[in-house]
């Protein structure tokens, strides 16, 4: 399945899996969106993402992690 930046569910459960000691309450914006890109399956404009779009991602992938 492709990834795009309305896929959020699915990218914080994708970043949870490929990087499983990766505590993402700690983890800033650029970094954020670096390791998103870095996903295999995430195929979204890179220039398409923005900070409410991120801070959705990380706040699911907060409760992946916990």
């Amino acid at each position: 399945m492709k990834l795009d930046w309305n896929d959020i569910n699915d990218i914080a459960i994708s970043l949870f899996e490929k990087f499983p000691d990766t505590d993402p309450q700690w983890i800033g914006f650029p970094d954020l969106h670096k390791k998103i890109l870095e996903l295999s399956d995430f195929e979204g404009d890179p220039n398409k993402s923005n900070e409410k779009i991120l801070e959705a991602i990380q706040a699911l992938w907060i409760e992946e992690y916990k």
